[in-house]
């Protein structure tokens, strides 16, 4: 086998790895970003719901301290 095509084949498996590994890399940082995602949107849920609570809760807010 000639030495060139040698080297084609090496460089090929070589470009699949980094491909390999930049999708892995590419899936953990959208699975974090997700993640963040759906824990901003909780506490904002939690945060703006007060249909729990008693009549008159929040209406009296002091927010100049």
């Amino acid at each position: 086998m000639d030495m060139s095509l040698v080297m084609a084949a090496m460089m090929q498996k070589a470009a699949a790895l980094q491909q390999q590994i930049a999708t892995s890399a590419l899936k953990t940082n959208l699975d974090a970003q997700k993640s963040n995602v759906l824990t901003l949107l909780g506490s904002a849920q939690q945060g703006l719901s007060l249909a729990n609570v008693g009549s008159g809760v929040g209406n009296s807010l002091n927010i100049s301290a």
